[in-house]
């Protein structure tokens, strides 16, 4: 067999995924089914897709394995169902595509963006090394061209020539969001997510450089926006979650420090130590899931540092942090953590300011890295798609910033200095 004829090799009989939110996954082709094979897609099985949220809600259980079947289910439903024949798309660029979609999230680490912040990692970049790499993803793909694993890894870093390609899976409507905004809605319980993504799918149409939407489809793609939105700012930014988040980045941040001073732990963490002297190798990357964590985790909470042994108690057994809305005022910061060390309570794992915030939609403008949401017209023109909805112009460029203050409340009720606990007390009711 040729390596063209791999890339577009059918199964002799097509595969299926039960799948809660698109009924059906379909695999025909024998490029994709070897890739899902791969010890390294497989792997996703073992990293949830919404990291530390399943502190809050208790069935947001799902995993990247599933997210990033959907994402290449939605991707292969634009190429056949409805760019197949048209103008601006090119058919032999569907095994690219498809790759793509599957591959995009390859990289991600155990509780994501989490484990990111700590040991400063990056899975965008960890993804492309996975895909150029000596990994049995590598050797699928180099059996399509040796240039192809390239190609795929090009089209996730946004730097292939293929815009189009580029905007299916990476852009403002693409379908990466498609899928987790449904998928996190079903897993989580909430309706916020749903928008009707058959309207938004049969109303797309390729160009040279984007994704367009026909112009009739405009209010389908508000409904997507706003549903962005509301998914963001009522189940990703919840306090509950991050509280988790913060505590697990905590628990990280003290296990290196004890590391840096070279403290002997009661079981030597092999796998994480890789990450704690900044050295990854793709094969330590590979080799860490979330089972590798919470089984160091909980094996920290008989650790002999108290600071260790207590946050991983916490974090096991959901025992968060309290937390009151703040409005980043540094004064206020700099009070507390003086209050906090009088006190006996470490500011640097005990007293924590999360900040984060959202832009839900952003055009072509300067300072802008995004590409906007463009409508097709009837007559041919495209126009941004801002200047003819009332409700996206209203969303646009506007960034909602908030912050939350984490702290431990029965510690501080334990303190013995009276007039110290009065005084962080005080500071922390003048908050709300």
């Amino acid at each position: 067999m040729t390596q063209e004829a791999y890339g577009t090799k059918k199964l002799p009989e097509e595969k299926v995924f039960k799948d809660p939110v698109h009924r059906y996954i379909h695999v025909s082709d024998q490029l994709i089914w070897d890739l899902i094979k791969t010890k390294e897609f497989q792997r996703l099985r073992r990293i949830k897709q919404l990291g530390t949220l399943y502190l809050s809600f208790h069935t947001a259980e799902h995993s990247r394995f599933g997210h990033s079947l959907g994402v290449y289910e939605i991707v292969r439903r634009m190429v056949d169902e409805v760019f197949d024949g048209r103008p601006s798309w090119d058919n032999k660029d569907r095994p690219l595509a498809l790759c793509a979609a599957l591959l995009h999230d390859l990289g991600h680490g155990p509780f994501s963006h989490c484990f990111e912040k700590i040991f400063l990692t990056d899975h965008e970049a960890f993804t492309q090394l996975i895909i150029k790499g000596d990994t049995e993803v590598n050797e699928v793909l180099r059996r399509v061209s040796p240039d192809f694993p390239t190609e795929v890894a090009e089209v996730i870093n946004k730097t292939h020539e293929n815009k189009l390609v580029i905007s299916m899976i990476s852009s403002q409507i693409d379908a990466d969001r498609m899928d987790y905004l449904q998928r996190d809605a079903y897993f989580t319980g909430v309706s916020y997510g749903q928008f009707d993504m058959e309207r938004v799918l049969r109303l797309m149409r390729p160009s040279k450089d984007e994704v367009l939407i026909k112009e009739s489809g405009m209010h389908a793609v508000e409904n997507f926006l706003m549903s962005r939105y509301q998914m963001y700012w009522q189940i990703y930014f919840h306090p509950v979650s991050r509280g988790g988040e913060v505590l697990l980045n905590r628990c990280f941040k003290r296990a290196k420090a004890l590391y840096d001073e070279g403290y002997s732990f009661k079981e030597k963490p092999k796998y994480l130590i890789p990450f704690f002297e900044g050295d990854v190798s793709i094969e330590d990357y590979i080799r860490l899931d979330e089972t590798v964590v919470m089984y160091y985790l909980e094996e920290w909470t008989e650790e002999g540092d108290q600071i260790l042994s207590d946050l991983s108690k916490r974090f096991v057994n959901r025992d968060l942090f309290k937390y009151l809305p703040f409005d980043g005022s540094i004064i206020t910061i700099g009070e507390l953590t003086d209050l906090f060390e009088k006190g006996g309570i470490d500011p640097e794992y005990y007293f924590v300011c999360d900040s984060f915030s959202d832009l839900p939609y952003d055009y072509d403008r300067p300072g802008s890295n995004r590409q906007p949401i463009h409508l097709l017209q009837k007559s041919g023109h495209i126009k941004e798609i801002s200047s003819q909805s009332v409700i996206i112009h209203s969303i646009t460029g506007i960034k909602r910033l908030d912050y939350k203050l984490y702290y431990p409340k029965e510690l501080i009720l334990e303190m013995e200095d009276e007039d110290i606990k009065g005084d962080i007390i005080n500071l922390l009711n003048e908050l709300v």
